[in-house]
């Protein structure tokens, strides 16, 4: 069973989706150098949404690729021990 059909996964999907919009939006905004008045929001929200869908679509294309987590709200997945060899 793939990993993207798991809870873990969509929180820690919906964990970085929002980081990512936050993150992008705060970005656009510094790079822009105004002040919140002068903000074209409908541009700064389309791309920070952009980034958005940019990160979910990758959670998505990397799903079952790699070790399991952390995210923030993870706990790292413990690694079997070795099994002795006779």
């Amino acid at each position: 069973m793939s990993s993207m059909w798991t809870a873990a996964f969509w929180k820690a999907t919906a964990e970085r989706a929002v980081r990512t919009f936050a993150q992008s939006l705060a970005a656009v905004l510094v790079a822009g150098a105004t002040n919140l008045l002068n903000v074209d929001w409908a541009a700064a929200l389309g791309t920070a949404g952009l980034a958005t869908v940019l990160a979910v679509l990758t959670a998505l294309g990397a799903a079952g690729v790699g070790p399991h987590g952390p995210g923030l709200l993870e706990t790292p997945t413990p690694q079997p021990a070795p099994r002795p060899t006779d």
